[in-house]
């Protein structure tokens, strides 16, 4: 429902930001669904939206969840380069059965 919703506001064309994007991704972590999650990240790039450490953190949880240990340790490749703090992540990449 939260990625209909973000689509609705696009289609209306409705100012998204990073919040819009963070409560998407967390509802995506909340379902399980690291893939979607992975996607809006990559969405919110093209769309020149900020990410932020929530939005990141998000996204490894349901990695993390989902056993997708090679996708969470991805992003926090990503989250290094990008200059965020991981240290809230390095638990659930350990959950995660990471390298």
């Amino acid at each position: 429902q939260a990625l209909q919703l973000l689509r609705e506001m696009a289609d209306c064309r409705v100012q998204t930001n990073t919040i819009t994007y963070n409560a998407v991704v967390s509802a995506c972590e909340k379902g399980r669904e690291w893939w979607h999650a992975c996607s809006l990240l990559r969405e919110m790039g093209d769309c020149c939206v900020q990410k932020d450490t929530i939005t990141y953190s998000a996204a490894v949880i349901a990695c993390e969840k989902t056993g997708e240990w090679r996708q969470a340790l991805q992003l926090l490749q990503d989250m290094i380069f990008g200059s965020f703090s991981i240290s809230s992540n390095l638990g659930a990449l350990l959950s995660a059965g990471g390298p």
